[in-house]
């Protein structure tokens, strides 16, 4: 496993940051997206931020969207869905969840296509496990193909296995492992040393 957070170590390969809630994934993703700022790239990139905004779990804020963290060059291309929720923190029933689930699906499945009608070298995605939820990946690992420098996060843990019965989580982990198939690089922050705090 590669833990590193220049952008220098990722060029030209498929990384992939997993880990449980609140391990710091978001922000070694960030870390590595403003070192690639730093050297000029941020023509070339895009962020498809598929992730809820933070909210607070079991007394701390986790997750969040790459904006709420960092303010961007104008010249990066973001591209961010509307209404995305967390299903399985906050849907009170079996039925709400895989409603939840799908409206997340139809919000950020457009902006995978735009991405692939116009591709940059580089892209960023924060949080696609969320999109997993529902079971599809196609345009996911479309978009991987298409570019050739991606780097991504998802949770790849055990905190939210709850999912009213409806096998949401079990789809979200083997997809995942899919996507952890294809990577280069691939950074468990679960398994290793405190070295990346949540931001």
């Amino acid at each position: 496993m590669t833990l590193s957070s220049k952008f220098e170590d990722h060029i030209l390969k498929r990384a992939l940051i997993v880990g449980d809630v609140g391990v710091g994934k978001t922000g070694m993703t960030i870390r590595i997206l403003c070192d690639a700022l730093s050297k000029g790239y941020s023509r070339d990139i895009t962020i498809v931020d598929m992730a809820p905004r933070s909210m607070e779990y079991q007394g701390r804020r986790i997750g969040g969207c790459i904006s709420e963290m960092i303010k961007l060059p104008r010249d990066v291309r973001y591209l961010q869905p509307k209404g995305i929720v967390a299903p399985r923190l906050s849907a009170s029933s079996p039925s709400q969840l895989l409603l939840m689930v799908e409206a997340n699906r139809r919000s950020i499945e457009p902006l995978l296509r735009e991405f692939l009608d116009d591709p940059t070298p580089i892209l960023f995605v924060n949080d696609v496990s969320i999109y997993f939820q529902s079971g599809c990946y196609k345009a996911v690992f479309d978009a991987l193909e298409a570019s050739k420098t991606f780097i991504g996060n998802g949770y790849y843990g055990s905190s939210l296995s709850f999912d009213y019965g409806t096998g949401v989580s079990k789809v979200e982990r083997y997809l995942m492992e899919l996507l952890l198939s294809k990577m280069d690089i691939v950074i468990n922050l679960s398994e290793t040393p405190k070295t990346a705090e949540p931001i």
